[in-house]
Formats: structure tokens, C-alpha cells, sequence
């Protein structure tokens, strides 16, 4: 059973990875991405450790947040390891865009 102490750190390590998607992306266009293979991978392995800092985060704390897509986000962090070459780049953005600020609020 996992350590409700540990949430916090949990929630610290995504609060951080969005940090870094946020800085790595900052005045870049979905091209400038696309084209910057370090960059693309820098991004994806962040969204990587929210899912998987999420996973870690104890049931009770996720049943407490029930607005958030916990579900969904672990989900990502599956598609991302596993279905890797089914990933597109255009999904990566899409998730920068229109996921990742209302996740860290």
C-alpha cells in the first residue's frame, strides 16, 4: 500500500515535469518541435513522469480529486511507453496545449 506522505512528492514531481514541457516549449511553434528531435523526446519523457508520478499517487488522494482525469493521465504514460510508434507528434502538442496548464492548476 502506498504512503499517503508521498503524494506530495508525487504532486511536486509533476508540478516540476510540466515546469519543464512549459520551459522547453516556450516560443516554439508545433514545427519548431517537431523539427527538434532532443526537444520532441525532452517533451515526451515529461509527460512520461506525470503519468507515471500520477500512477504513483495513492487511490485516496485521486478519489478525493475526482475533476481530474487521473485515468486518462496514466492512460498517456501507457500509450507513450507501450504504443511509442503509434504516437504522433501532433498528439504531443495537442497535450501541451490543451492539457498540461489546467493539470498544474
Amino acid at each position: 500500500m502506498r504512503e499517503r506522505i508521498r503524494d506530495i512528492d508525487r504532486l511536486r514531481h509533476i508540478n516540476e515535469c510540466i515546469g519543464h514541457v512549459m520551459d522547453f516549449l516556450q516560443g516554439k511553434t508545433f514545427e519548431d518541435m517537431k523539427e527538434d528531435v532532443m526537444c520532441y523526446h525532452a517533451v515526451v519523457y515529461n509527460i512520461m513522469i506525470i503519468g507515471e508520478a500520477t500512477n504513483l499517487l495513492t487511490k485516496e488522494f485521486r478519489n478525493e480529486h475526482p475533476e481530474v482525469p487521473w485515468r486518462e493521465i496514466v492512460d498517456m504514460r501507457n500509450v507513450l511507453v507501450h504504443g511509442y510508434f503509434t504516437t504522433s507528434a501532433l498528439f504531443i502538442w495537442e497535450t501541451y496545449i490543451k492539457d498540461l496548464s489546467p493539470l498544474r492548476e
